[in-house]
């Protein structure tokens, strides 16, 4: 049995700077692991201790992700080794392409009964991912997991939900994406980024997966007819609550 964790390793959006013409100036933006996968990662060693078996990292990203800044980022975080895509032109693939890569890794580590991920990256943040590689995989998929625990054929997981949560046993493998607030992950010392430099990090050649060419073409957009900005200011709260209540939003 072996236990995967798929995090991003992207530029943290708050650094980025957007000017007057629209364009989006990423030099100033710090790289590092996706802020909520250190969740994950942390749900996974904590079972991978429980259960004594191995935790490997998968991630896709540019080359920078099998940079030594990025291998001690992660590794240092609590995985055993890891298994990536380094490659500058993933930064133009779609999720779906990123999806379908993630799953190849994952039957590329071999062995694997869960697929833990973060609840959103940090720049796309748009929570398809996990569903994606679960589809590639043919896995069932669970969002927002609280907790995981390991049963006889399979795993117990605990989902929050609107109203409460709720509790689920899967037989087989399943990907889950781990609620951002699911467990304290822990900070790294000293001593886990120096060890983490020592932890065998695997770069793979996207074309020796032999990943699919996934192209999504925009071929058109609109926006609705007779949409303007009012642009209205108002004094105070008491303003601000007639004016919405005016509109139709209250």
């Amino acid at each position: 049995m072996t236990i995967v964790v798929a995090y991003k390793y992207a530029s943290n959006p708050q650094g980025a700077i957007v000017g007057a013409d629209g364009a989006v100036d990423w030099s100033r933006a710090k790289p590092g692991v996706s802020e909520y996968d250190p969740v994950a990662i942390q749900v996974g060693r904590d079972l991978a201790g429980a259960t004594g078996t191995e935790l490997v990292g998968v991630s896709v990203g540019t080359s920078d992700v099998a940079g030594s800044m990025a291998k001690k980022a992660a590794m240092s975080r609590g995985l055993d080794r890891g298994v990536v895509i380094a490659e500058d032109e993933a930064a133009g693939w779609n999720l779906t392409k990123v999806g379908q890569a993630l799953a190849d890794l994952v039957t590329r580590v071999g062995g694997v009964d869960l697929v833990l991920t973060g609840d959103a990256s940090i720049d796309e943040n748009a929570k398809m991912v996990p569903a994606l590689a679960a589809g590639f995989l043919r896995w069932p998929c669970f969002e927002g997991v609280s907790r995981i625990e390991a049963a006889e054929d399979g795993w117990t997981l605990t989902q929050e939900t609107a109203t409460g949560s709720r509790t689920v046993e899967v037989t087989g493998p399943v990907v889950a994406a781990i609620a951002a607030d699911a467990v304290k992950a822990k900070v790294p010392g000293m001593k886990d980024i120096l060890s983490a430099g020592k932890k065998p990090v695997e770069s793979v050649a996207s074309a020796d997966l032999g990943l699919a060419d996934i192209v999504v073409n925009r071929v058109g957009g609109s926006r609705p007819v007779g949409h303007t900005r009012q642009n209205r200011i108002v004094a105070d709260a008491t303003e601000l609550v007639a004016a919405m209540r005016a509109d139709g939003v209250l």
